[in-house]
């Protein structure tokens, strides 16, 4: 009989401890390859940018560390709120920057903007305003997608998914919570529903059409497992959801890689030229 797919097994165990310290090393290490001892990143209350806080507090040290809240005009208090809470737990720097004057400038001379395009401008503003701080404080901006959104494509181009280091790209949503409980996040951060805050109402899951538990289990198999697309609807399930998540996996590959450079000569960027960060080092 074929597996329905919430029988499928979850995904493994993550072994947190080791997690925490291959990330932290992470960091440190290629903070110092690139001539770097301090780090800028985006603080929403959410459960990822929570863990990328606390992970790079454990790295570089909370001196090193900035948090920026950047709320819009119709955010929730409560994603404040959250971020202030993570930040006195981890001892973590904050700064607090509106970004509704410079969204609202923008979006006052476009007509016709539905949501996703009003999302798109509030998170580009928000990259500009940690680019900016990062050039002041001479730090790197970390950036706080997990691989559930890279997969799916699930962020904004030049905004949310912009970064110089993500050191949680390649643990599911479903790993960010486990991690989370080992790192200490408080328990209203973790249990919330997962929203990007962009809108009244906005919801991940509602968004994407399916929750991240079930679409984590269908990417493990798929991406980690090498399972095909006939493996996945044999082990139950379900065809239309194995052909919406395959097909967005595509679909977005080209917000996962630089800008494609035609090629016209024996040694192109991204093609022939792939220079080591590390060299010389």
């Amino acid at each position: 009989m074929d597996l329905t797919s919430e029988q499928i097994g979850a995904l493994p165990e993550l072994n947190a401890k080791l997690v925490v310290e291959i990330t932290t090393r992470f960091l440190s290490d290629e903070l110092r390859k690139a001539g770097f001892q301090k780090a800028v990143l985006g603080l929403s209350g959410g459960i990822d940018s929570s863990v990328v806080a606390a992970l790079a507090v454990r790295a570089l040290g909370a001196n090193n560390v900035i948090g920026v809240m950047m709320p819009y005009r119709t955010s929730s208090p409560q994603s404040t709120e959250d971020a202030v809470l993570l930040a006195a737990q981890i001892g973590l720097s904050t700064e607090k920057f509106d970004i509704s004057e410079m969204a609202d400038g923008y979006l006052a001379k476009r007509s016709n903007l539905n949501d996703t395009r009003r999302g798109n401008v509030f998170t580009r503003c928000r990259m500009i305003v940690l680019y900016d701080f990062s050039a002041e404080r001479n730090a790197l901006v970390l950036g706080t997608s997990n691989k559930t959104e890279l997969l799916l494509g699930y962020g904004t181009l030049f905004g949310d998914l912009a970064s110089a280091l993500n050191p949680i790209g390649d643990l599911y949503k479903t790993e960010i919570r486990q991690l989370a409980r080992f790192l200490d996040i408080p328990e209203r951060i973790i249990s919330k529903p997962p929203t990007a805050d962009l809108w009244a109402g906005q919801s991940d899951e509602t968004e994407l059409g399916f929750s991240y538990d079930e679409v984590d289990r269908l990417l493990y198999h798929c991406v980690d497992l090498r399972f095909s697309g006939a493996q996945l609807v044999a082990s139950g399930f379900s065809e239309s959801l194995v052909t919406r998540v395959v097909e967005r996996i595509r679909r977005n590959q080209f917000k996962r890689r630089g800008p494609l450079v035609c090629k016209l000569s024996p040694r192109s960027v991204t093609h022939d030229f792939l220079y080591p960060r590390d060299w010389g080092t």
